[in-house]
């Protein structure tokens, strides 16, 4: 199987599957427990149908937005993922690129393997980081300040990992950052020669935006869950979000907000965006899906703060039924990460151009010339 057999995110993953490690391969595929809310995040979007007009004169569209201050060409944008330099030796490199050539927003995680700096002199197109607050005040104050310094656009502020999820896929394989050998999964690497030359031979694995202030995930190797269960900030409550907003004092988002009740307090602190999110399926196993909850928080907030629909997203059709539902943008993480890890910047740049194909055509099929025609009145939900 080539890159040029991959026609949908579908087949990137099989191509990533095939080409990496299984315990790196289900890092990303994995979810929480039983896997239930990573599964519904994409089946949800299968439970409404779009209504197209026709005769509507569709030569000429346009599939641009403007989201949290930047115009972005699609729609559509790259949720910030970590470790990405584990899954393809261009790590970061390649998504930022890919999507400043697309005209497409990216974030950058916390635990990313490019720094906050050459990831900001990689690219000219909007960039957000993706804060994990730390129980190290200085750790979270020198982030904010090398994104204050790099000039991003906006930081989102993750609010769903307290505590990890149980994912009990990199339990069984012994998944750490950075990676460790062990006799349980050595052969699993073994089989994959390309993906251990690769990392074994090109640039040392860090995470250069922790470093300076900690060795695990970066120096030590640790388990993703016992990573967060022992040095994120479990007490962190609005009072942190809303100081962390002052600190930063630019564009600022919560990410992995679910409820109403919720979309009110981040409206109430001032936030410019809220990402409904379940962080992939990868936390609270039995949430509801991103997109199921979505018309909720329209309902409670549509208008008052931007709403980008996390989760799920593998179609064209997904970002436009997003949209119709009300919120002003779709994002995935998966959707880019199958083909980053199955063929670095070709992949991603490859897995862009189907989403943005897909896209137009849709939006050309339901009769639709701009995005802020794409209103609840072209669903229908079974």
């Amino acid at each position: 199987m080539r890159l040029t057999d991959c026609h949908n995110i579908a087949d990137f993953r099989e191509l990533a599957r095939r080409r990496l490690p299984w315990p790196v391969f289900d890092y990303i595929d994995g979810a929480a427990d039983d896997e239930v809310t990573k599964a519904r995040n994409t089946a949800a979007f299968d439970q409404v149908d779009l209504v197209p007009d026709v005769l509507a004169g569709v030569a000429e569209i346009d599939t641009a937005i403007t989201l949290m201050g930047r115009k972005s060409v699609l729609p559509l944008m790259l949720s910030p993922t970590a470790l990405q330099r584990v899954f393809h030796w261009q790590g970061e490199r390649a998504v930022a690129k890919a999507a400043e050539k697309f005209g497409l927003w990216f974030g950058i995680s916390s635990l990313a393997t490019v720094s906050i700096e050459e990831t900001a002199a990689l690219t000219t197109g909007p960039k957000l980081f993706q804060l994990y607050v730390h129980k190290d005040k200085g750790l979270n104050r020198s982030m904010i300040e090398r994104c204050q310094a790099a000039k991003f656009d906006c930081i989102a502020l993750t609010v769903d990992t307290i505590v990890s999820g149980k994912r009990e896929r990199c339990a069984r394989s012994g998944f750490t950052s950075p990676p460790r050998f062990t006799a349980r999964n050595l052969l699993g690497y073994a089989m994959k020669p390309r993906w251990g030359l690769d990392y074994l031979l090109r640039e040392k694995f860090s995470l250069p935006n922790l470093d300076t202030h900690v060795a695990e995930g970066t120096g030590e190797a640790v388990s993703i869950a016992g990573y967060f269960n022992t040095m994120l900030d479990q007490s962190m409550d609005w009072n942190t979000a809303a100081d962390i907003r002052a600190q930063w004092g630019g564009t600022f988002c919560l990410k992995g907000v679910m409820s109403a009740a919720d979309a009110r307090r981040a409206v109430e602190i001032g936030a410019d965006a809220i990402m409904i999110s379940n962080h992939g399926g990868r936390q609270l196993d039995g949430s509801r899906a991103p997109f199921d909850q979505l018309r909720e928080i329209v309902d409670a907030v549509g208008g008052e703060i931007e709403i980008i629909c996390d989760g799920g997203v593998r179609r064209g059709t997904h970002v436009l039924k997003s949209l119709c539902a009300g919120a002003t943008a779709a994002s995935g993480g998966r959707l880019y990460l199958y083909a980053l890890a199955a063929a670095g910047q070709d992949g991603v740049e490859r897995a862009i151009m189907l989403l943005k194909d897909e896209i137009e055509r849709g939006m050309k099929l339901m009769g639709v010339t701009s995005v802020d025609q794409l209103t609840p009145d072209r669903l229908r939900w079974r």
